[in-house]
Formats: C-alpha cells, structure tokens, sequence
C-alpha cells in the first residue's frame, strides 16, 4: 500500500481530498497541517520523513490571501516558496514523488489564447512572484515531481468566491462584480479526484500540467450562474476591473490549455457550469 502525505489538508483542496478517500483504497493517507506538521521547518520535516515511508506527496499547503502577500511578502515567500524548496529537497532524499500545487497568477493575462505550460510567466503580484519561486524550487530541487496549475479555486469547504457570493446575496438586493477578468472556476473536488487518478498511473512524468474546468467565463458570469443555481433574487451587476481596486493586480486572462493532462492521463473534464451546479446541491 503507498503511503500519501497531503499537507494543508484543511484547505479547499485537501479536504475534498478527503472526502475521496474511499474511493482509493489501495493507498494509505496521512493528512497534516501547520500544527501537526509545519512545512517550513527543515529539521521537522526530516525528522518526519526518517520515520515514515512516504511514496506522495501531495502539497496543499499555500498562502493564498492574494491581497494581504502585498504587505505580507515575506510569509508569503515562507509559505509558497520556501517550504516547497524544503519538500522538493527531501523528495530527493527520501525517493518521494511530489506533487505541488500552483496557479494562474504566475502569467501576466495579456494572452489571447489559452496559456500552455511552456508560455512564458510574468506574474503581476506578490502572490503570483511567491507561487512562481515554488514552482522554480521544485524545478531545480526535485527529480521526481508534478506541477499542477490551477484557477479560481472554490468548493464547499472553506472561504472562496462562491461562498462569499452566496452570503453576500442575502445580505444585498444588489452586487456589483467585475466582468474584465476572464478564466475558468474549478470545483476542487474535480482537482482532487484528477491528482488522484494521476497517482494511479504507473508514470514518471515530471513537468507542469494544467487543470481547471472546462469553458471560460468572467466573475461576473460566474457570479450571475451562482445565483442562478441557487435560486436567489439578488441582483449582479457587471463593473470594469478599475472600478473595484485591489491592493494586488490580477490577471485579466486566466484561461488554460488543458490538451497535455487531457492527453497523458487521459482526462474528460466537467464543464464548469455542470461542477458549479453539483456544488452548490452540496451546500
């Protein structure tokens, strides 16, 4: 039985992992967090390491508050891209295959056409300069890893854009949502379910893939979709970028490419508007 470390298992993305733990019995998994297990102590993850076989990893863990790394940076940096210089060093110790999670901040926006793994980066923000230095650390550190680039992140755990939108309607009879940044929402649960498939393949790919749902959209037409299915009579209005000022840029083009992880691992995914749906019935 292979043994699976998630780290960060109380975000979105480790506790829909959670959630498909029966559905992969033929692993072993061992779920950590900050408390349990903090990533940015070398000397503890060692230790850690020296007294458990762990074959995976799967790396949750991230500072994702993308307005606050503007006058955070340096957590930010420990978090995004330090720690994940520690697991990528030790995957090489210990012969672990790791599996990392990054994002669409990493590019600039300014394409026309869906982002491929190998265009290049330019990151706008703090946030996307420290997930960009982890994915970097991973490059040089490990020979065994993949790289998973995602968008848009929500699920029925944590805090995330559909959620807010949920509570906000019932507080308002009016939002206002910006409709200039297009990309593509993932329902974590299809992240979770596509990263464990991936370490039921007898493959050692290394290298950057991307994964979102299917179609592309704004905030706005996601907001106004959310509210669809959830039956709400609050009212979405579409605003420009420079409107709604944030303390960090965004990009105004997120959308991936997804032909490579569709290709190697042989992938149909859900389009986002089907994944929303199903979301939502669970809240």
């Amino acid at each position: 039985m292979k043994n699976i470390l998630v780290t960060g298992s109380y975000g979105q993305l480790g506790n829909e992992i959670r959630c498909l733990v029966p559905q992969f019995s033929d692993f072993h998994f061992i779920f950590t967090d900050v408390d349990s297990l903090n990533i940015s102590d070398f000397e503890k993850l060692n230790n850690f390491f020296e007294k458990q076989k762990i074959h995976f990893v799967i790396n949750c863990a991230a500072y994702t508050a993308v307005d606050k790394c503007e006058t955070d940076f340096d957590n930010a940096m420990k978090i995004n891209y330090l720690s994940v210089k520690y697991l990528a060093e030790l995957s090489k110790t210990f012969s672990f295959r790791l599996i990392h999670i990054s994002t669409d901040y990493v590019f600039d926006g300014k394409s026309c056409v869906p982002y491929k793994e190998s265009d290049a980066t330019n990151p706008l923000s703090k946030y996307g300069i420290s997930k960009l230095e982890g994915e970097k650390a991973v490059w040089q550190e490990s020979e065994n890893f993949l790289i998973l680039r995602t968008s848009w992140l929500y699920s029925s755990f944590g805090n995330n854009f559909l959620k807010t939108i949920l509570r906000v309607s019932k507080e308002k009879n009016e939002l206002k949502v910006v409709f200039d940044q297009i990309g593509t929402p993932t329902f974590a649960a299809d992240l979770a379910f596509a990263i464990l498939k991936i370490l039921t393949f007898n493959t050692s790919e290394t290298g950057i893939f991307h994964f979102s749902n299917e179609g592309v959209c704004s905030w706005y037409d996601f907001a106004t979709e959310i509210l669809k299915f959830s039956h709400s009579n609050c009212k979405i209005l579409p605003i420009e970028t420079k409107d709604y000022p944030t303390p960090a840029v965004r990009p105004t083009f997120s959308v991936f490419n997804k032909s490579k992880i569709k290709e190697i691992f042989n992938f149909s995914i859900p389009h986002w508007r089907e994944s929303l749906e199903k979301c939502i019935k669970l809240l």
